[in-house]
């Protein structure tokens, strides 16, 4: 039995990076299935019709990896 599938991009918040084709790696604020809205990045075609895998994370979960990358030596070269 498959399940209703369906997002909304509610907030399109940067691009980290742009591959082939046009697709761009992205951070958003996404709904899935009428849930509330989670952070999410991952790629997208340029008009959002596919997407690639991903991560989806909470507010909580964002913070405690932006204090870890804050945490982690500037990258060197």
């Amino acid at each position: 039995m498959a399940d209703d599938f369906s997002f909304e991009i509610q907030k399109e918040l940067g691009v980290v990076s742009e591959g082939k084709g046009g697709w761009q790696l992205e951070l958003n604020l996404v709904s899935w299935s009428n849930r509330p809205a989670k952070y999410d990045l991952r790629s997208w075609a340029p008009q959002h019709e596919k997407m690639g895998k991903g991560l989806t994370l909470t507010q909580q979960d964002l913070i405690a990896l932006r204090k870890l990358l804050d945490s982690l030596p500037e990258a060197q070269g």
